[in-house]
């Protein structure tokens, strides 16, 4: 095959095709050689076809691209949709039991309302273990994001049974209250002096939690301006 190959390429007089494209008349092009209008046609085929894609072709193999790629993206996401809706009843029982478990939650934080009651209840549990309280002085709430801290001074003497048996009452309370800070002296009769930092919580109102979202909103707004 090589060889004929070879054979036919020798047999083509390059000098006269050569001299084929040799005073060529443009303005009758009918009259030329064959080679030559061969050539001319080869040539308006190419560009007539890089004309094509440079203005037609090439955007549309973009848009072909582009549209193969959404593919690729749609199928994904109707694949992660097929196995959320397959795991749908398991998602909403997850659901259903975080809605239980933070109602049960704030169930033990109380409202504004409640807070009177609940530090009535605190001096209630350390006097009804007889002993004497020195202080007990609420400070400044700190607000959180969804809730806010009282911190509450307190300060009582009693022995160590009457101590640690408040501790624990104040560790049952159904609304969560903390002791920190602890620390536990005598005093000069000899009894125990227990000073501790009680931290109770409560959550927020709405209208405590409209204000808080206005005043982070005020506060980027300023930050942006500087």
């Amino acid at each position: 095959m090589k060889a004929d190959t070879l054979k036919s390429a020798r047999k083509i007089d390059f000098k006269r095709l050569a001299q084929d494209f040799k005073g060529l008349d443009p303005n009758d092009p009918g009259m030329w050689p064959l080679a030559p209008r061969v050539a001319v046609m080869v040539g308006l085929l190419a560009a007539t076809l890089g004309a094509f894609w440079w203005f037609d072709w090439q955007e549309q193999a973009d848009t072909l691209a582009q549209r193969e790629q959404e593919e690729v993206q749609l199928r994904d996401s109707w694949a992660a949709k097929k196995r959320q809706a397959v795991n749908l009843d398991e998602h909403r029982r997850q659901l259903a039991e975080i809605d239980r478990q933070f109602g049960a939650l704030l169930k033990q934080l109380p409202n504004r309302a409640e807070m009177d009651s609940l530090l009535s209840d605190i001096n209630q549990a350390g006097l009804g273990r007889g002993l004497q309280f020195e202080l007990f002085k609420p400070g400044n709430n700190v607000v959180k994001e969804f809730y806010a801290e009282m911190p509450i001074d307190i300060r009582v003497t009693g022995n160590y049974h009457e101590l640690g048996e408040f501790a624990s009452d104040v560790a049952r309370m159904p609304r969560i209250v903390t002791l920190n800070n602890l620390a536990i002296n005598t005093d000069k009769d000899g009894r125990l002096k227990l000073e501790a930092k009680a931290i109770t919580y409560r959550y927020l109102d709405e209208d405590e939690i409209a204000k808080q979202r206005q005043d982070a909103k005020a506060a980027a707004a300023k930050g942006k301006r500087r």
